[in-house]
């Protein structure tokens, strides 16, 4: 159907509901959001289904899945319940991916907007800054970061910001260059407006879509990047994380399967429900763009 057939059906439906049923029509988007709200349900119910604590010995070491009642997914190395440590980890990773997201739009989006707008040397000098964290890997500047400020929560999460911003930054720019010479913004300029109110009440609003779109990507980039340094031994070593559980049980991998298999699960379905979703909210805030058949 054509978008032009669609146009009543959308304005009698309201911009929420027109935004989901576009949405829903992505299948995969579906299944990733139900997935990310059981993880989700997971993270904040973990206290309830699991109350001891997830660094508590609780049987013998190496028992397998469903080997002994009360321990769905057996033991780890110290004798400690993969399940609880799963569910406690799920946690962490979520929160390491939205906090560290936030602070990344918080840093990308202001100077990426300022540059685009005001362009010249503003530009030239805020772009050169923003080059100059590009020209170093992220996964290495991430890892010294780290190392640097002694491994904790909040060094890993400053770290996966730092590394993330440059990107937000070169989006929202070009977003900004593009919307600044729409008529909109030109009656703005000719009615007096500042232009702290036009970028922030006129252009920013507008430059949203994408923004929505690349921070759903980067909490799953986040959350591989925190579960690859707990897994070299640069995690927060009193929070129990998905990458801690894989990393610890690296040298039993042959005689002890599931003690990286259900870590690694965890982290490879969270990050496919997050970019499933990410798929759908670009089919959804961008309708031209949808592939048909949706």
């Amino acid at each position: 159907m054509s978008l032009a057939a669609d146009a009543p059906r959308s304005a009698a439906r309201g911009p929420v509901l027109d935004f989901w049923f576009r949405f829903a029509r992505n299948r995969g988007a579906l299944l990733g959001l139900l997935i990310l709200l059981a993880v989700i349900a997971v993270a904040i119910l973990a206290t309830v289904m699991f109350p001891q604590s997830p660094w508590k010995m609780v049987q013998r070491p190496f028992l397998a899945p469903f080997q002994v009642e009360g321990l769905p997914l057996g033991t780890d190395t110290l004798g400690r319940d993969v399940a609880s440590g799963l569910a406690h980890g799920a946690r962490v990773s979520l929160i390491v991916g939205l906090v560290s997201t936030l602070f990344s739009l918080a840093i990308g989006v202001p100077l990426g907007a300022a540059a685009g707008y005001f362009g010249g040397i503003v530009d030239d000098a805020l772009m050169r800054f923003t080059e100059f964290f590009q020209t170093i890997p992220p996964f290495a500047l991430a890892i010294v970061l780290v190392a640097i400020f002694q491994p904790s929560l909040t060094s890993i999460v400053a770290a996966i910001a730092v590394v993330s911003w440059p990107p937000v930054a070169r989006l929202v720019r070009a977003e900004v260059m593009s919307l600044k010479r729409r008529e909109f913004v030109e009656a703005s300029r000719l009615a007096g407006l500042s232009n702290a109110h036009i970028l922030v009440r006129q252009i920013l609003p507008n430059a949203m879509s994408p923004i929505i779109v690349m921070a759903s990507l980067m909490v799953a980039t986040a959350i591989l990047l925190e579960s690859s340094l707990s897994f070299l031994g640069l995690g927060d070593p009193n929070i129990m994380s998905w990458g801690y559980m894989i990393g610890a049980s690296r040298t039993v991998i042959r005689t002890a399967w599931w003690l990286s298999f259900f870590p690694g699960v965890a982290i490879l379905v969270t990050v496919l429900a997050l970019n499933l979703i990410g798929e759908g909210l670009n089919d959804a805030l961008n309708p031209r763009l949808a592939r048909k058949g949706r």
